[in-house]
């Protein structure tokens, strides 16, 4: 099959956040003269939704990747989309005594709203979008990928489009990716201890006290409490005065320890549940019925908290968001980065086309490109969230409280690793094996995430050094992870 006989130009598989914004780039960039298709399994009406229980997520976004976008490729989001803005996010050891803010402003995102902006922002540029498509695998040819196959729930037929580019923003569960057809350096499964099982509900309550350690209407909150959220963390995020999106993430492995302990066989849900109610602010919260808010005001989901794929590349194959494991590993949190990769991915799409070559080596650019934008930090954030989650509430505490300068914190805000440079200074005065044995692991996390930087500042510009680069990765983040077992 010549290029020229291809459906199209580009096929982006998923119609969710980062689907519509690669799509929505390749048009801006292109100045909308390729043919490009998004395909969804949703009906139009509810584009984008993730499971049965709705558009699963925190729903908050710093304003820095929004700005991003919208300088890049003049696409801009408000009124509904954008729900609720917020001043930044404020993390709260256990015992709430001590807090960290970071982060800056930010949206609360309507989820539900945002697909129907965006399929009329898409729509506006040329792009075509077919959903009820359910997709089963990629087809391929000569070692390339060269289209898509699944089914038209709408009339159960066969679905088959070839394209000369298929982007993959599928998800985290992607049968795609999981099953490529071709020779690439694409890592196909992700670990367990990799993934986190979250879960939140959108509720309107009444206010009952003014405590700011448990609701802000101007911030985002975010409870570290290994009794609350094993291996993982809680969330308070305000979508108005009286409006909340509150959940928690868990670690898998963690959570499981954590039931054989007690002897309380709780579930996901039974965990949110308590969480809610030990929120002294939250008092008789309802589901939200709002018209944003139907078929989406509970549901569980989950996210990846590692590195992105260390290569995002194939012949005639590109992955994004989800797919492609970019969720920030130290919270979950995943729209920032999606737009960050999506924007960069349409335009690094469009030269492709404009150089009529879709090889690895093509398209290679847009995993350099990333990781120079954001992907640089994540590895050492992966490290980071391995020390974490082997913490006590006692640890958090000390170590909140002790060992975080205003420089840590800056780190953090701009989505780095913090350097913990204080801990030397006060080497002469911590007490306890415990206190010093924690001193010691945020200083290797410091180091080793001056290593990773710089490993990743180095990533190679072609394919060729790739396996040799990522054998030094793995032999770095090996010994991190052993550590931290």
């Amino acid at each position: 099959m010549s290029i020229k006989e291809k459906d199209y130009d580009i096929i982006v598989a998923g119609g969710g956040l980062a689907g519509m914004i690669v799509a929505t780039s390749a048009a801006y960039y292109s100045k909308q003269s390729y043919k490009i298709l998004v395909i969804d399994r949703n009906a139009s009406n509810i584009l984008g939704k993730k499971t049965i229980t709705g558009w699963i997520c925190g729903d908050a976004v710093g304003k820095n990747t929004v700005d991003y976008m919208s300088k890049r490729i003049n696409t801009n989001w408000g009124y509904p989309e954008i729900e609720h803005p917020v001043k930044g996010v404020i993390a709260y050891s256990p015992d709430h005594n001590t807090s960290v803010s970071f982060d800056g402003e930010g949206y609360i995102l309507n989820r539900k709203m945002l697909p129907q902006k965006q399929r009329k922002d898409a729509t506006k540029a040329g792009i075509e979008i077919k959903d009820n498509i359910i997709l089963r695998s990629l087809l391929a040819e000569n070692n390339k990928v060269i289209g898509v196959e699944g089914e038209d729930t709408s009339n159960k037929t066969i679905f088959k489009k070839t394209a000369k580019l298929v982007i993959d923003c599928t998800g985290i569960t992607s049968i795609l990716r999981s099953n490529l057809p071709i020779k690439s350096f694409i890592q196909k499964k992700i670990d367990r201890d990799d993934i986190e099982a979250t879960g939140r509900y959108i509720f309107n309550f009444d206010n009952s006290i003014d405590d700011k350690t448990y609701f802000d209407s101007e911030y985002c909150i975010i409870h570290l409490d290994q009794e609350l959220a094993p291996g993982g963390y809680g969330w308070v995020f305000p979508k108005g005065k009286n409006k909340v999106n509150i959940g928690l993430g868990v670690q898998q492995k963690a959570f499981e320890r954590r039931k054989k302990e007690t002897g309380i066989p709780i579930d996901l849900r039974g965990l949110i549940d308590k969480y809610v109610k030990l929120n002294p602010v939250i008092v008789n919260p309802k589901l939200s019925e709002e018209a944003g808010d139907q078929g989406n005001s509970w549901g569980t989901w989950q996210v990846s908290v590692r590195r992105q794929n260390d290569c995002m590349v194939a012949n005639g194959y590109m992955l994004v968001g989800d797919s492609a494991w970019m969720p920030k590993p130290l919270d979950a949190g995943g729209i920032g980065p999606a737009i960050v990769a999506a924007t960069i991915a349409g335009k690094d799409a469009v030269e492709a086309l404009q150089k009529n070559d879709f090889t690895e080596e093509s398209l290679w650019s847009y995993n350099k490109h990333f990781i120079e934008d954001y992907g640089y930090k994540t590895a050492g954030l992966e490290v980071f969230r391995r020390m974490l989650q082997g913490l006590t509430n006692e640890q958090i505490n000390y170590g909140m409280k002790h060992f975080l300068s205003k420089l840590d914190v800056a780190k953090i805000s701009e989505g780095e690793h913090p350097e913990f440079g204080i801990v030397d200074k006060m080497s002469m005065l911590i007490r306890g094996s415990i206190n010093k044995k924690l001193a010691e692991d945020l200083k290797y996390t410091a180091n080793m995430n001056k290593k990773l930087v710089e490993h990743y500042h180095s990533y190679p510009t072609s394919p060729e050094t790739f396996p040799q680069w990522q054998q030094t990765l793995f032999s770095y983040l090996s010994e991190a992870f052993t550590r931290f077992k």
